[in-house]
């Protein structure tokens, strides 16, 4: 029996009207199994209605003078983030105190309608633990952006589980389920050795996901965190990029060294690299081009870069984090497998978590790529970018409100 159809058993035994316990229609979008956007390109360049691009947002903080008030800023780059008119109001009641865990999980209410209700309808609505319930459950874990390859290791394990502690109902998998994508999302603590080290931390991704908004909220936090912070705007191709990332810095107190539009971007690195060791910096981050159509050349650019570093600063410990669009599902996934190939990935970046019904790919990306995720977005304000904490991203993946649960 199909898990659609238990639900159906569910709803007529609760003696609930169908509707108001179905599940939304997007709950099983892209079932085809390749999760890729219509809109977005074959590389994920974010389209138009998913999310501002950076050229967009960066064209308004071209115009921003130095010692722009916050609020302005937020304005400035809140495009890059999230727009929370552009999210069908999903988070939009949040408050704007209202704490990380909170957001996130009112971020991922989304997710938890429909991927997260329709495992929960299989759970209850099995009546035994049989090739059935696991197809069930595949199902929906594929088209809930999780991909096919980490599904059958989540599956894998949970059998493996069922049969060493006999577990009989299927109600009892839930619980199992969760820690098992628990333990998938571990990220130990040495990965963020370079907290503790001088660093070279390069910022990779396309335009539009919100790299330039993360480098500044890194470099914020850093700085806050008693750092000395330098910033590179290596990122010499795309317009104003150097001008946005000026607001960022100024707003962090952080030094910017950049060069003119179109420069070579390892020059810009050089120059850096100098000022880093001359200030002492504990942390250079470097804004990199996100260009993937051609990916020979940036392989070029990157080595060429990365060059720079081992002559010049080879005491420095090296990072390569990649910034992604949770929104854009298995696209975010195809865009990092891209950028793995001409670049070694140290870490992730997972912006724009509010208000996505694609919460699931971050369990993809980290099984499938072996890279953690280290950090996530849920809004446009510095503090809306946090470390990740795999707890609380399953706990607020999965855990449901009474008023959640009371139909499902």
């Amino acid at each position: 029996m199909l898990w659609f159809k238990k639900k159906e058993k569910i709803n007529k035994e609760a003696e609930v009207k169908p509707e108001a316990v179905s599940a939304p229609a997007d709950a099983v979008s892209n079932a085809s199994g390749d999760g890729v956007s219509d809109n977005n390109d074959a590389f994920g360049n974010v389209a138009s209605d998913n999310a501002a691009s950076d050229d967009g947002a960066s064209g308004k903080a071209a115009h921003l003078a130095v010692g722009t008030t916050e609020a302005s800023v937020d304005s400035a780059t809140e495009g890059q983030d999230h727009n929370e008119k552009d999210t069908a109001g999903a988070g939009a009641d949040v408050p704007v105190k209202t704490g990380f865990f909170a957001k996130l999980k009112q971020g991922l209410k989304r997710t938890r309608d429909n991927f997260v209700y329709n495992l929960d309808v299989v759970f209850k609505g099995a009546e035994e633990i049989d090739d059935a319930f696991y197809d069930d459950l595949e199902e929906i874990l594929i088209t809930g952006d999780i991909g096919v390859q980490t599904t059958e290791e989540i599956l894998d394990r949970l059998k493996e589980q069922v049969s060493k502690r006999h577990i009989v109902r299927p109600d009892e998998c839930r619980e199992l389920l969760v820690s098992t994508i628990e333990e998938l999302m571990h990220v130990s603590e040495n990965e963020y050795i370079f907290e503790k080290e001088t660093s070279v931390i390069f910022v990779i991704g396309v335009n539009g996901v919100g790299k330039t908004t993360s480098i500044g909220k890194l470099a914020s936090q850093f700085k806050n965190d008693g750092k000395r912070v330098i910033i590179a705007a290596a990122d010499t191709f795309r317009a104003a990029a150097g001008d946005q990332l000026k607001v960022w810095a100024d707003r962090a107190g952080c030094e910017l060294i950049s060069g003119k539009e179109g420069a070579d971007p390892s020059s810009v690195l050089f120059d850096a690299v100098a000022a880093a060791k001359a200030r002492r910096a504990d942390i250079l981050l470097v804004d990199t081009a996100g260009r993937l159509n051609n990916k020979k050349n940036l392989m070029n650019e990157l080595s060429k870069m990365n060059k720079i570093i081992d002559k010049n600063y080879p005491e420095a410990h090296r990072e390569n984090f990649i910034v992604l669009d949770a929104t854009t599902g298995q696209n975010a996934l195809q865009q990092a497998l891209a950028f793995n190939e001409v670049s070694d990935l140290t870490g992730i970046i997972l912006t724009k978590m509010d208000g996505t019904a694609k919460g699931g790919i971050a369990v993809a990306i980290q099984s499938s790529l072996h890279v953690p995720v280290k950090y996530i977005g849920v809004g446009e304000k510095i503090e809306d970018l946090q470390k990740f904490d795999e707890k609380a991203y399953v706990k607020a993946l999965f855990e449901r409100e009474k008023e959640e649960t009371e139909n499902a």
